[in-house]
């Protein structure tokens, strides 16, 4: 088996039409498909990163909460290269966007700052 890449990250929203607003419009995502899944009462919303990779964001009846955070077993955060943190996290701030400050990653010496998307899922912006 040979994997290349990450193809993409599948989200589950409570709210849909703010976490389709925050993914498009807060973080510029490109929307390739949104299909509305009449037997599962569910939307299907395909975005893409300018690197090809997508996140798929759904929405689905009543979801479970997450257990906990961030130390839940499971997917931790997603994280976001982006060239320069200090002016994403900028950006961020400017919309409305509450960010943590920036550390910096004691192995590679890379610099990084979390976020949160509306339901409270942990992103990263990971400074390339």
């Amino acid at each position: 088996m040979q994997l290349l890449r990450i193809h993409h990250a599948a989200i589950i929203a409570t709210d849909y039409g703010k976490s389709k607003a925050f993914y498009t419009e807060i973080l510029g995502l490109r929307i390739l498909a949104e299909n509305y899944r009449a037997e599962r009462h569910s939307y299907k919303l395909d975005l893409a990163l300018p690197d090809g990779s997508q996140i798929e964001l759904f929405s689905f009846p009543e979801p479970p909460p997450r257990p906990s955070r961030p130390e839940a077993a499971g997917l931790r955060h997603l994280a976001f290269a982006v060239p320069d943190v200090e002016q994403a996290l900028a950006e961020l701030r400017g919309r409305g966007v509450a960010v943590e400050e920036v550390r910096v990653d004691e192995y590679t010496g890379k610099r990084f700052a979390f976020f949160f998307d509306p339901d409270g899922l942990p992103l990263e912006l990971y400074e390339e």
